[in-house]
Formats: structure tokens, sequence, C-alpha cells
């Protein structure tokens, strides 16, 4: 049985770095689309960053040059190196996958398997 274990939230103050891991087991991503998304309590779980099999990323426009998604298919793991982090990224942060490629999506329901979440807090 598929398991994503995400790790690596934390607090922060504004401005500082994080990096998350998500450690995948009893399946292989490495031909398939693997991903990071966010949820705020009351609010909908949103695309982060998305990483295809060939290494090809999309980012979200609040993320796009502060974030960097990253994968390691040897090691069936998932990245996002986080910095200059602002008070809006508290959010607690899923890792998500699917065996099949997803073209680019950030669309939730394009993806089978889930992390349980890690919270990152960022302080002004």
């Amino acid at each position: 049985q598929a398991q994503l274990r995400d790790s690596g939230g934390g607090s922060v103050q504004a401005g500082g770095s994080l990096k998350l891991s998500c450690a995948a087991s009893g399946s292989t991503y490495s031909a398939g689309c693997m991903a990071w998304f966010r949820q705020v309590l009351g609010k909908e779980r949103e695309g982060v960053a998305v990483i295809a099999s060939d290494g090809s990323t999309r980012y979200a426009d609040s993320v796009q040059g502060r974030f960097t998604i990253s994968r390691d298919n040897a090691k069936n793991t998932l990245y996002l190196q986080m910095n200059s982090l602002k008070p809006e990224d508290t959010a607690v942060y899923y890792c998500a996958a699917i065996g099949i490629g997803c073209g680019g999506s950030l669309y939730r329901w394009d993806f089978t398997d889930w992390g349980q979440g890690t919270q990152v807090t960022v302080s002004s």
C-alpha cells in the first residue's frame, strides 16, 4: 500500500527558510507526478508546485521565485525548498503523488496519494 510521509514543517520568522520532505513507500512514482499542496483552515486546498517525471516543474504564482520543488527518484523522495517565507505562506502543507503523468496539473483531484500534512507557520 502506497504511503507518503511528509516532514520538515515548523515555525519561522518572515524572510526565513524551510525545507519540506516527502518520503514515499509501497509505491514508486518515478514515472508519475509529485506535488505540494497547502491548506488553511476553512479554505480550499491549493496547489503550490508540481514536478513531472522528466523534472519539469510548475509553480503557483504566489510562490514563483521563492519556492523550489525537486525530487530524488532513487530515494523516492520529494522536496520543497521554501525561501523568503511570508506570513501568508502559513498553512498545512501536503505532498501528493500519482503514478502516471499529470500534465503539470495543480488540481487536487488529479492526485491519488497524499501525505498526512506538516504545519508551516510564518510569523511577522
